[in-house]
């Protein structure tokens, strides 16, 4: 019983500050609303989500890409991965579904990659719908040759982050700062990161779903 009393204690003690801490936010937040609208015409892009995520605050969204790549790192450290069954006499109807839905999941993450820099889209987006491509063609069992270029497959998972570090590394050349674009040529630097992006995220997803490091003998 004693030995809950520091515990309790130290629990009321943050219960308070966080309820002092709510409690003394301002009613009616200035925020920077306005102050990033006001430069949206500079950052290269017209959706304001884009502008925020790869020019106003593009460290955040370079860790993200890099999170992922460690989450890949993790998986694959711990096991082999497990080919899913593919008895596809069981399943009939899969491999005509897979003709068609396919091509438009790939149609639909290229879109989504182009379209965020105008409106809602953007490479984790489409990074997201082609992770449910590759998830699905291992299904089907159209992968088995794919997974054995395991050095291909490391280049793609580092892509995003290699293009990104590199997009760093440019721009502190050109302006001294970095991600800071050069003037007129931010929706430039943007596509590239993003196309790049596009492919870890979609790699990383599908891959993390096959639950390991592939095997060479699954060509």
């Amino acid at each position: 019983m004693t030995s809950r009393m520091p515990i309790g204690v130290l629990s009321l003690a943050l219960l308070a500050a966080l309820g002092w801490a709510v409690l003394s936010l301002p009613l009616r937040p200035a925020g920077l609303t306005a102050a990033s609208l006001a430069k949206l015409p500079e950052s290269g892009v017209t959706n304001p989500v884009t502008a925020v995520l790869l020019n106003y605050r593009g460290y955040d969204t370079l860790l993200e890409i890099g999170v992922l790549l460690l989450a890949i790192v993790a998986v694959w450290s711990l096991r082999r991965g497990e080919w899913p069954a593919s008895h596809l006499h069981d399943r009939p109807l899969l491999m005509p579904l897979l003709r068609v839905v396919l091509p438009v999941l790939l149609l639909a993450a290229g879109y989504l990659l182009w379209i965020g820099a105008f409106a809602p889209g953007g490479a984790f987006q489409g990074g997201a719908l082609l992770g449910g491509a590759i998830v699905l063609v291992m299904l089907g069992g159209l992968a088995r040759r794919a997974l054995a270029f395991e050095r291909l497959l490391r280049a793609g998972l580092v892509l995003g982050v290699i293009v990104f570090a590199a997009v760093c590394a440019v721009t502190m050349l050109l302006t001294g700062g970095l991600l800071q674009f050069p003037a007129g040529t931010g929706g430039t630097w943007i596509m590239v990161i993003e196309s790049a992006a596009l492919v870890s995220i979609g790699l990383t997803l599908g891959l993390l779903y096959f639950g390991g490091r592939p095997n060479a003998h699954h060509a």
